[in-house]
């Protein structure tokens, strides 16, 4: 990592952790080079898809109360889907990303000025989401399988999805370095990294202070994260490495979810390629005869990966804050010092 960080490649936080004990903590880079603040332990850094756990977390906790079942299907609790949406998919085929939806691309050149503008633009695109596939039939990273369960989590218990995960996930944690915060709190709160992009001169800006630029990058052509003013219901959030080490740990000790539950969340449910399985909200794996789960993200300037090792009570977390990072060759890295696996077996978004 400290190679990576004098390349120029990465700037950030990565911490392991043993039973709850930090065993290895090193910072590097800037949070803010405008401020001239350094990255620590308490900064929060956005997470992209590697906060997407959380919602499928507020829906078994939600399920686990017997407010809903996870063979509903989306009309048992949204209204004015069409009906092979309404009455066939259902909660379970959405957690897994077996909707058999395709939602359409996202505006990402979109500057939003409000939450509520945030909340009726994703649940609009959403609705425009069409069947591709029958419900049970793998379809990946549709946005539908992460909306539409944030808003039945809305439905079910009558508050906006942030502040139910941010009382009942990170309040229940004690993930008080976390949120979903927006773009005025990025652009003042000292304890947030600011995401660093690279564009296509090679130099890097701040994206937050500099909503016009985009990304060159082909798989996110033209998207600044700094332009959404919180993130999408189901996505997102910021977290300091030590949070999501805390979250971890109450996934483990019943703090969060009753233990079957916490053991439905992880378990294998759909089989991916070699050794990986799709869980809810999160790709698990076996690394070296030992269950591995966590999730990755990452968006121009961010990078974040946290992964859970329970059989031997690890948790490993990198957060970035600059683009160029290898995410997937330092997670191998960290999977074969804790499980002894190969290289290979890291990795999973």
């Amino acid at each position: 990592m400290a190679k990576l960080a004098a390349e120029g490649r990465f700037s950030g936080v990565v911490l392991l952790s043993h039973r709850g004990r930090t065993v290895l903590s090193r910072s590097y880079g800037m949070a803010d080079r405008e401020k001239g603040i350094r990255n620590h332990e308490g900064i929060a850094f956005s997470l992209g898809s590697a906060g997407k756990p959380f919602g499928a977390v507020a829906v078994l906790q939600l399920a686990q109360q017997g407010k809903l079942s996870l063979s509903d299907t989306v009309g048992t609790h949204l209204k004015g889907y069409a009906d092979g949406i309404a009455e066939q998919v259902t909660i379970h085929h959405l957690l897994t990303g077996t909707s058999g939806l395709e939602t359409p691309d996202e505006d990402v050149r979109r500057v939003f000025q409000s939450r509520e503008e945030v909340h009726e633009y994703y649940e609009q695109w959403i609705r425009q989401s069409e069947p591709v596939a029958a419900p049970g039939t793998r379809t990946g990273h549709s946005g539908a399988d992460v909306v539409i369960p944030a808003l039945i989590v809305e439905a079910v218990s009558g508050k906006p999805y942030w502040d139910y995960v941010q009382e009942n996930v990170f309040g229940r944690c004690g993930m008080t370095g976390s949120g979903f915060w927006t773009r005025p709190r990025w652009l003042t709160d000292e304890h947030i990294a600011h995401p660093y992009m690279t564009l296509a001169d090679g130099s890097q800006v701040d994206a937050v202070r500099n909503l016009d630029e985009g990304s060159p990058s082909p798989d996110v052509l033209g998207k600044n994260p700094g332009r959404s003013f919180i993130d999408a219901p189901g996505d997102g959030g910021f977290a300091t490495a030590p949070d999501l080490v805390r979250f971890a740990c109450a996934l483990g000790d019943g703090t969060v979810l009753h233990r079957p539950w916490a053991e439905l969340l992880t378990g294998a449910k759909i089989p991916h390629s070699g050794s990986s399985f799709g869980a809810y909200g999160m790709p698990v794996r076996i690394a070296d005869g030992q269950w591995v789960f966590g999730r990755g993200g990452g968006n121009p300037g961010v990078s974040a990966h946290w992964s859970v090792y329970p059989y031997t009570g690890w948790v490993g977390v990198v957060l970035g804050n600059c683009d160029g990072l290898p995410l997937q060759e330092i997670v191998g890295r960290e999977t074969q010092a804790i499980t002894g696996a190969s290289p290979g077996d890291g990795g999973g978004g």
